[in-house]
Order: structure tokens, then C-alpha cells, then sequence
């Protein structure tokens, strides 16, 4: 089971973006894997604490974790996630800033890492963001979509290598192809060296001499990808998941960007949602109440019968068990609340007018109020208990 990121950080939920800055920078020195070599466990707590540092230090992954917790990001059957950096190499590149280039080399021996030995691939690409609009249907049972998402791809002129032909590409003459370049320098305590990323080929440890004429050197164009998304059951209005390396491809061999999909709700043209639980407003005649009746209403699953007994008051609120939207990743279910309203006719004939007056005079028809007959306000509260 996850721990909670706040306590992995040692913060807070109040406390401000740089304490949460500091915080994660202090975790990440302890845990880092050049003050660790070899320990696996260490590694791990690194990269925990990285992945606490993604959504702590974002406003709307942070609102949506305090409000949900680790079911926010809960991967779908379609590997969704919160877009997590997984690995050495994303985890530098993502969150260098940090630390900086100076204090990792003067402490690591190093500049930018990743499991080249130094050297990175590329620009990483940016993340994208749609928008998908489910019915309630579709959120009851999970769905998967088929969507064409215009970004960028890798170029297939030169497999994203930017580059006219693999004669085009050579050694970076400043690094000599590490991707860092070392600086000594002389200082009251001796000789300091620090390592940084190559300046000329940003890391990459080679240079392209003659750039391909479909990308322009880029090694990725303009184009469009059908995606397949899964979607959970029992997702809401706002909720973010995210594919990691399904966005905008990166620049030159560098790591995909995330796709990152915002759940709209498609208004149901019979029930409302609230929350786990689904809504519908009942419409039965002044006949129907007083006589009872049996009558269909309709569910995300379908439709369902319901008896109303005799005697019904308007206001009477019925439970179908279950027949709500399911938890994300849970084994919980909400209920369908039927509300009763008997319907008052607000045109009459003047013989039905008469039959009506006739019955006002019956004592039957004078409300009579017991204690079993509940207010509106315990019907509801009931209803949800």
C-alpha cells in the first residue's frame, strides 16, 4: 500500500510550495542513489519521493490527491497513472531544477544523468491535455474510446534522430561524446571539480552535421495518432487521468510527453448524479397515490419496476439499492433515489371541479399528519443513511 506523500516529505498540507521545494530536495539528497550505490531500498525511497514531489508540487494534482488521495490517480485496465517519472532518467530531467547542474556536480560527479552514463537523449516532449465527454452509461460501466489526437510524432524519414543519414551524426567535439564537461578549479580547500551538461550538445553527446529535410532536424513533424483510452468505471466531472508517453513526441530521441484526459459528464435526460449516487423525480397522479400502482423508472442500468404502495405522500423518497455508479478502483456502489411527486392538475373542468369538491367535504381528504409521516428533511437524510 502507497504511504501518504505528505509523510514521505515530512510536510504538511499547509505548508507553502517551497517548504514542500526544500522538503523534497533534503528527502532526495538522503536517498540519492551516488550517496547509495548499490542500495536498492534507497533507490526505491528516491524515487517515492520523487513521485510525492510531482503531485505536491502541482496545484490541481495536489487539490485533486487531498481530496481523494491516492485514488486519484489510480491506473485504469489501460495503464492510466498520474504520469509518474519511473525511472533515473526522468526523474533528473523532470526535477534537475532542484537541485541544479552546479551542486550535482560538486556532490555527484555529474551534471543531467540518465542511463547512458551521463548523457541524455533529446528533448523531452510536452504533455497534452483532451477533453472526453462520457454519458452516464459509459461511466457505469467503464468504456474504451478510440480518439484521433492531432501532436507530434517521431519522424520516420530519420526515426526521430533529426538527422540527414547516420553519416550525419558525430561526436560532440566539446564533450567528446560524454555528454558533460568537467571544470577544475583551484580553490582555499584545493581542487574542486564540477561536472555539467555539455553546453553544444545539450547532453546528448553528438552533434548533426546535416539535418533531415522532412523534420528540419527535429525528429519529430506535425501529425496525428488514434489512441486507445480506457476508461474506469465510476470516474466524475473533473477528474484527470493520464497516459505516460502518449503526448507530443520529443525532439530529437527525446522521452514522449503525457496525454492527459479531463472527464466531462454528458447530462443524463432523466437522472442526476450526485456524487455515488443517481437521482430521479417521479411524477405520479393524485389517483395513482391513493391507490398504489406499479410503474418502471429508469437507471444507468436499464429500467427498473418499483411498487408504490397506497396512501404514497408526495415527497416519499424510495432507495434502489446499488443501482449507482461504482467507486474507481473500489468495490463500493451508490444508490438510485426515487423522488415522489404526485402530480396536481392545474387545468380543470368544471365537472371535475365538482367531484373534487364533493370529496373536500370528506374527512379522508383533510391532511392528517401522523408521526410516522416523516419531514422532507428526514426523508432525505434517510434516504442517504
Amino acid at each position: 500500500m502507497k504511504r501518504d506523500y505528505y509523510e514521505i516529505l515530512g510536510v504538511s498540507k499547509s505548508s507553502s510550495a517551497d517548504e514542500i521545494k526544500k522538503a523534497y530536495r533534503k528527502v532526495a539528497m538522503q536517498f540519492h542513489p551516488d550517496r547509495n550505490p548499490g542500495d536498492a531500498a534507497a533507490e526505491e525511497k528516491f524515487k517515492e519521493a520523487a513521485e510525492a514531489y510531482e503531485v505536491l508540487s502541482d496545484d490541481q494534482k495536489k487539490a485533486k490527491y487531498d481530496r481523494y488521495g491516492h485514488q486519484a490517480f489510480a491506473p485504469g485496465s489501460g495503464g492510466f497513472g498520474s504520469g509518474h517519472a519511473t525511472n533515473m532518467e526522468d526523474i533528473f530531467s523532470q526535477f534537475g531544477d532542484v537541485f541544479g547542474d552546479d551542486m550535482f556536480g560538486s556532490f555527484f560527479g555529474g551534471g543531467r544523468r540518465s542511463s547512458g552514463g551521463g548523457r541524455t537523449r533529446g528533448i523531452r516532449g510536452s504533455n497534452l491535455r483532451i477533453k472526453m465527454k462520457l454519458t452516464y452509461e459509459e461511466i457505469a460501466k467503464g468504456v474504451t474510446k478510440n480518439v484521433k489526437v492531432k501532436k507530434y510524432v517521431s519522424c520516420n524519414t530519420c526515426n526521430g534522430s533529426g538527422a540527414k543519414d547516420k553519416n550525419s551524426v558525430q561526436t560532440c567535439s566539446t564533450c567528446h561524446g560524454s555528454g558533460q564537461v568537467k571544470r577544475v578549479q583551484n580553490t582555499f580547500l584545493g581542487q574542486m571539480q564540477t561536472v555539467t551538461t555539455c553546453p553544444t550538445c545539450n547532453g546528448e553527446g553528438t552533434t548533426v552535421t546535416a539535418k533531415c529535410g522532412a523534420c528540419k532536424g527535429e525528429g519529430r513533424v506535425y501529425g496525428e495518432e488514434t489512441i486507445s483510452i480506457d476508461i474506469p468505471a465510476g470516474v466524475q466531472e473533473g477528474m484527470q487521468l493520464s497516459m505516460g508517453g502518449k503526448g507530443n513526441a520529443g525532439e530529437r530521441g527525446g522521452a514522449n510527453g503525457d496525454l492527459i484526459i479531463q472527464i466531462e459528464e454528458e447530462q443524463h435526460a432523466e437522472l442526476q448524479r450526485d456524487g455515488l449516487n443517481v437521482a430521479y423525480d417521479l411524477h405520479i397522479s393524485f389517483p395513482d397515490a391513493a391507490f398504489g400502482t406499479s410503474v418502471e423508472v429508469p437507471t444507468i442500468d436499464g429500467r427498473a419496476k418499483i411498487k408504490i404502495p397506497a396512501g404514497t405522500q408526495s415527497g416519499k423518497i424510495f432507495k434502489l439499492k446499488g443501482k449507482g455508479f461504482p467507486e474507481v478502483q473500489g468495490y463500493g456502489r451508490g444508490d438510485q433515489l426515487v423522488y415522489v411527486n404526485v402530480w396536481t392538475p392545474q387545468q380543470l373542468s368544471s365537472e371535475e371541479k365538482a367531484m373534487l369538491e364533493k370529496l373536500n367535504d370528506s374527512g379522508n381528504f383533510k391532511p392528517q399528519p401522523t408521526k410516522s409521516d416523516k419531514s422532507f428533511f428526514d426523508r432525505v437524510k434517510e434516504a442517504f443513511n
